[in-house]
């Protein structure tokens, strides 16, 4: 999705909220008209009240950043809740110890101040989440804060409802490269997830102006959702469903237009946290979709978040009709 300052609530021109990869999948479901209209009224270039306070309590906060290479990265960072702070509608700070090791991180110290941000704070329990890209201020080992470019909010479908039991600190322990081979341990926590959260941008690095912005987003489905395969020469290819959602197609846009995504799988049970680079395509089956991801890289941090989980709740959206609430 597009980060420039200009295109949010642009009354000359309604669809410069959509950059053209967003565009071309809601034109192909006959919907650019009607997003061109909506676009201006839910992407904001500033954080609304309700929003502020859902990304002050929240347990974790995901972000999504672009290495010097282009790929995208996901992570997760961890706090009491608190620990995120909206000073302003402008500006969102997190107080949490960096870990150098994080992809994500290290990317953002290496770009430094005015590097694309993306954001998702997602409230597992109430499954509540809001999603802000912004600008990168200032980052230390104490904390990063973000300038808001764009704000706007998800609905609650297919969030598999968890909420955070037991926190254990601990140091980081180090982490574990596995290349694009991946391990037995990572293959089995990828096929056993419900949740998966993938980073993308609209732009190949930082710096490109207008179709520079980074994103991450959710997907949750039953455990299995995402399925493995390992190929011929010993690489993996991941296939994840894509869920009728807000039409906004701003993941999938991404990846029209950069088809390279970065994917992370939590271990609730044990904190690990699995980050995974990826070569992205989108793939049609009718009028279904779905992804297929070819890892080309994989990082391992065992013990990465401090938080531990209660037995998910399966989303209403996953539950037989005469179960959902």
């Amino acid at each position: 999705m597009d980060t420039h300052p200009h295109a949010v609530g642009d009354t000359a021109d309604p669809r410069a909220t959509w950059h053209d990869g967003e565009q071309a999948l809601q034109a192909r479901l006959g919907l650019r008209e009607r997003m061109a209209e909506i676009g201006p009224q839910v992407v904001r270039d500033h954080m609304p009240d309700q929003h502020r306070e859902l990304f002050e309590k929240l347990p974790t906060l995901l972000l999504g950043a672009l290495d010097a290479d282009g790929q995208p990265w996901a992570t997760m960072l961890a706090g009491a809740p608190g620990f995120v702070r909206t000073p302003d509608a402008r500006t969102l700070s997190a107080a949490a110890t960096l870990d150098g090791q994080d992809p994500a991180l290290a990317a953002l110290r290496r770009h430094g101040a005015g590097a694309p941000v993306g954001l998702l704070g997602l409230e597992p329990h109430t499954r509540r989440r809001n999603r802000m890209n912004g600008r990168l201020r200032s980052i230390s080992d104490e904390g990063l804060a973000v300038d808001v470019v764009q704000s706007f909010g998800n609905c609650p479908k297919y969030i598999q409802a968890r909420d955070p039991v037991d926190w254990i600190a601990a140091p980081p322990a180090v982490a574990r490269p596995l290349g694009a081979t991946l391990d037995d341990a990572a293959l089995a926590l990828i096929e056993a997830a419900d949740t998966l959260f993938i980073a993308s941008a609209s732009a190949p690095a930082p710096g490109m102006g207008r179709s520079d912005g980074v994103d991450v987003s959710h997907r949750g489905g039953p455990p299995g959702f995402v399925r493995a395969h390992r190929r011929l020469d010993g690489g993996i290819e991941l296939r994840v469903p894509d869920f009728p959602g807000n039409r906004f197609f701003m993941t999938l846009g991404n990846l029209l237009r950069h088809p390279r995504a970065g994917l992370l799988v939590a271990d609730y049970a044990s904190g690990e946290l699995l980050h995974l680079a990826a070569e992205a395509q989108l793939l049609w089956h009718g009028d279904e979709r779905e992804l297929r991801l070819r890892v080309t890289a994989g990082l391992r941090r065992p013990g990465a978040l401090p938080w531990r989980w209660n037995e998910a709740r399966p989303a209403p959206q996953f539950l037989p009709a005469d179960a959902r609430a």
